[in-house]
């Protein structure tokens, strides 16, 4: 990885952001789209986005991916902004009820302090110094944050538009259509007569988009390769992914997997104990976003072990829970510099090359 960190440049403070999956981006996003297409491992946003980007920098498809990146960390600080003021408010989301909501008025008035406690903790997740790398993370996270932050606006076409991007960035995306139509049906009281099904259907039907990207990937690949799963057969013969039952793969994670990947399994054990005990105040929509964004990636089998952590970046609802736990300032403070402390040290593991506990 050295090796390739330096053929994309002599400056260690810019290579560091590269790694494994990077090259790869970096790869996709100079091949010549004039030739046949051979490279299914990843959905194309990401390297795409820069590829009109590195003409204007000389050529240079690294800097570009960078660029992209981190644009879209501002929209993630954007969108968790917004969407933390709307939700942790209590406001017309269903995240907790009026009763909850008048309770909590006298310990957090201000909608605007509790959205920046909510950015804050997003920011010191472990492993979210990625956002900064030439990875997908950052640009996953502010699409999904925005699919929500405009649902819960109940701007549907806003939604599927932004869904649809959402699907083609990472193979786990087409998968938030499901927490997305249960906000809809939130919204609705959770009504299933025939009147309010037509209702939900004339609002959400783009969230039929959502789904709609994936398959528009899966076209690319039929139209190139001649394989609509040209996606899923370069995975399992790169890196031998197959779609396993996540529950089974948690447990072999946790009994007989070795202690280093042992340490990220019962990390994401930890989120999803986090989620369930923040349900009630969460709602189900974003309960359930948490959940698949931790058993989706388990569906990939034990070679997800090495990239646990930095999937675990997803999910955006853990950082709510933390939001309204740290209401008290002595929380706060002790809960940002826990985080941050251990942030700084898997930081210090990634410049060390240790990037394999990281991702």
């Amino acid at each position: 990885m050295r090796e390739q960190q330096r053929e994309v440049s002599p400056h260690r403070w810019f290579s560091l952001w590269f790694a494994w999956d990077s090259f790869i981006y970096d790869h996709l996003a100079r091949l010549p789209l004039d030739e046949p297409w051979r490279d299914f491992a990843f959905p194309l946003l990401y390297p795409f986005l820069a590829r009109p980007l590195a003409p204007l920098l000389g050529g240079d498809t690294a800097l570009a991916l960078l660029l992209v990146a981190n644009a879209a960390f501002l929209g993630v600080l954007y969108y968790a902004h917004r969407l933390g003021e709307h939700l942790l408010t209590g406001a017309t989301t269903g995240v907790a009820d009026s009763r909850d909501a008048d309770a909590e008025q006298g310990t957090d008035r201000d909608g605007d302090r509790a959205a920046r406690r909510f950015v804050r903790y997003l920011v010191l997740l472990p492993t979210a110094f990625l956002f900064h790398a030439a990875l997908t993370e950052s640009l996953f996270l502010c699409l999904a944050l925005a699919t929500f932050y405009y649902a819960e606006k109940r701007r549907w076409l806003l939604v599927g538009a932004v869904g649809f991007f959402l699907a083609l960035s990472r193979s786990a995306g087409f998968v938030v259509v499901l927490p997305l139509t249960l906000v809809l049906l939130r919204q609705g009281g959770y009504r299933l007569r025939p009147p309010a099904l037509w209702g939900y259907l004339r609002s959400g039907w783009p969230l039929l988009l959502v789904p709609a990207g994936w398959l528009a990937f899966m076209a690319f690949c039929r139209w190139q390769g001649g394989d609509w799963f040209a996606y899923k057969r370069a995975q399992e013969e790169g890196w031998s992914i197959r779609v396993q039952n996540p529950l089974g793969v948690l447990w072999h994670g946790l009994t007989g997997a070795p202690p280093r990947d042992a340490v990220r399994v019962w990390i994401a054990v930890l989120v999803l104990a986090v989620l369930v005990a923040g349900a009630r105040r969460l709602g189900l929509p974003y309960l359930v976003y948490g959940v698949l964004m931790v058993l989706v990636p388990l569906s990939m089998g034990p070679p997800v072990y090495k990239s646990l952590l930095r999937y675990l970046l997803a999910v955006f609802p853990v950082a709510l829970v933390l939001a309204r736990w740290a209401r008290r300032p002595g929380i706060d403070v002790w809960s940002t510099a826990v985080l941050g402390l251990l942030q700084g040290a898997l930081f210090v593991l990634w410049l060390a090359y240790w990037t394999h506990f990281v991702i």
